[in-house]
């Protein structure tokens, strides 16, 4: 079972955003979702999440920089990368985030309900 879980996920688009928050909240996750990246380290740091739902292609700030900075920060939640861009975009930051010690995955978007309930069971 998943209670007690922290999830947070980052993507620009507020409707993908909310959908994985509503998912993760319905399996017992405590979850929070951004479509800022800006704000990502300041929430990051001050909830702690053990499970991430990052978009690659987002304004400001792209979803390998967010994956640097988890590497940097030695992170140790499980990183699920989506992106609904090029999947080779997705596929390098999945490899970027491996060789720097992080459990990481890549999905392509729009992830299903059952796909999402998967990964988070």
């Amino acid at each position: 079972m998943s209670e007690g879980r922290r999830l947070l996920a980052v993507d620009d688009e507020q409707d993908i955003a909310d959908f994985i928050r509503r998912v993760a909240e319905t399996l017992g996750y405590e979850a929070r979702a951004l479509t800022d990246p800006t704000r990502f380290a300041e929430v990051y740091e001050e909830f702690q999440p053990d499970v991430l739902f990052i978009d690659m292609v987002m304004p400001d700030v792209e979803g390998v920089e967010l994956i640097q900075w988890l590497a940097k920060e030695g992170s140790t939640a499980q990183v699920f990368i989506l992106s609904g861009f090029n999947p080779h975009y997705a596929q390098m930051a999945h490899m970027l985030g491996e060789l720097r010690g992080l459990k990481v995955e890549s999905h392509s978007k729009p992830i299903s309900l059952s796909k999402l309930s998967t990964l988070l069971a």
